[in-house]
């Protein structure tokens, strides 16, 4: 590669070795043993869309410089706030290049919404986030940027899986309170990364329309279940927050990365950003909407064609088929666990997600025993699991994506691990 840097001069030939030898070292989503990061596999719709952006490069954070995919986000935002429940009159929708930045976007328009004048004059000291243990990094990487310090996270209180006790909320916000602290927002899971299970929305968002605080639901991987009404009920509540994260890049099948951030005020996300720039925007008679008053990036992928072209292929019902499915393999799986005495798990799966360990005695080694196991078969090229720590425990995690994973590859899976499992044991461990 560094050769080819410094000569250049890479031919049709020496193009299509290159190509070979780049994918066989890449990582094969769509094969039927991947169950590991919340990666899509992605549509012919997100495909074409990459490539019709390779060659275009609308970048269309200003209409100007994009107007069709300006057209083609507003659809689909559209679309999404619906899915919520919210009116596309009344709230606020904005792309951007992935879930960290959405939550990031998110917090900054409740940053704006408790203290309208942050923007010119900075933090206040003594203002906290409330998340679960288990929320993405991302929360506290958000927390940190925007000033407050990652240790301005502080906990809520959750039961042993990680969820939140939605019934003790109400009290931790007035416990921060009375310690002088100001609680500038909670963050619930929609679903958690490493369990795949749902924070209690209602009750949660019940809490903070009492206490007055913003709501913000990181409905990543979990938003798409809006599109099933058998899974619709994981979400319960969902419309009464304030803001949401929901990621097509997961669930909806499309290409790396599409990102929505929604906002239940449209004020909200359009007056949480402030800045001027005279080369920019100097005509008030513009031609359409310009973007980029919504989000931190200046230029942006056309992101909205990725998801649109994945609708007006599949359908609407297409993809709430694709998310079901996916949620009855995990259904399936989850079964196959319990109906074996090898293994675990952890509690019945609420998504696409399914937490589960050999049934051995708990510990650090056999901790490091179960990460050996799943590099063991990470580095055979068989199958591809994640990992999670709960409740004390290392878990393996299966995120069940790929539309050709079937039953008879989580059996094969099964015999894998308690295969390899035992081997391995007989080392080291």
């Amino acid at each position: 590669m560094r050769t080819s840097i410094k000569a250049g001069g890479m031919t049709d030939s020496t193009l299509a070795a290159f190509i070979k030898a780049y994918l066989d070292q890449g990582t094969r989503l769509h094969h039927p043993g991947y169950m590991s990061h919340q990666c899509a596999v992605p549509d012919i719709g997100s495909a074409i869309a990459d490539l019709v952006h390779g060659v275009s490069n609308n970048a269309m954070s200003l209409f100007e410089m994009g107007a069709a995919g300006v057209a083609a986000e507003l659809v689909v935002t559209e679309w999404m706030l619906g899915k919520v429940g919210w009116s596309p009159e009344d709230s606020g929708a904005i792309l951007v290049h992935g879930g960290s930045l959405a939550n990031l976007t998110a917090l900054l328009v409740a940053r704006h919404h408790i203290f309208p004048d942050v923007w010119q004059h900075g933090m206040p000291q003594n203002v906290i986030i409330l998340a679960p243990a288990n929320a993405h990094v991302s929360v506290s990487r958000a927390a940190a940027i925007l000033g407050l310090g990652s240790r301005a996270v502080h906990a809520l209180p959750c039961d042993r899986f990680g969820r939140v006790a939605g019934a003790q909320v109400s009290e931790s916000i007035k416990a921060h309170h009375r310690a002088g602290r100001t609680v500038m927002a909670v963050v619930a899971n929609a679903c958690a990364a490493p369990t795949g299970l749902f924070d209690p929305l209602e009750e949660i968002a019940s809490a903070c329309h009492h206490e007055g605080i913003w709501l913000h639901v990181d409905a990543a991987h979990g938003g798409s279940a809006l599109l099933v009404p058998e899974l619709r009920h994981h979400l319960q509540g969902i419309a009464q927050a304030d803001s949401i994260t929901w990621d097509a890049h997961k669930m909806l099948r499309t290409s790396t990365l599409a990102a929505a951030v929604l906002v239940r005020a449209r004020a909200d996300l359009s007056q949480a950003f402030q800045h001027n720039a005279d080369y920019l925007f100097f005509d008030e008679h513009r031609p359409g909407p310009d973007l980029m008053h919504y989000t931190i990036e200046g230029s942006k992928a056309e992101l909205g064609l990725k998801v649109f072209l994945n609708l007006a292929h599949r359908g609407e019902a297409g993809l709430a088929e694709y998310v079901h499915s996916r949620h009855r393999a995990a259904r399936r799986f989850w079964l196959m666990i319990l109906a074996r005495k090898e293994f675990e798990g952890l509690c019945e799966p609420e998504s696409n997600l399914v937490c589960f360990r050999y049934a051995d005695t708990p510990g650090p080694d056999s901790d490091r025993l179960h990460i050996a196991v799943r590099n063991e078969l990470m580095q055979q090229g068989i199958f591809h699991l994640a990992s999670s720590f709960v409740d004390n425990r290392r878990w393996w995690r299966a995120t069940i994506m790929a539309p050709s994973t079937d039953a008879p590859t989580l059996a094969r899976l099964l015999d894998t691990l308690v295969h390899t499992y035992r081997k391995l044991s007989q080392t080291a461990f």
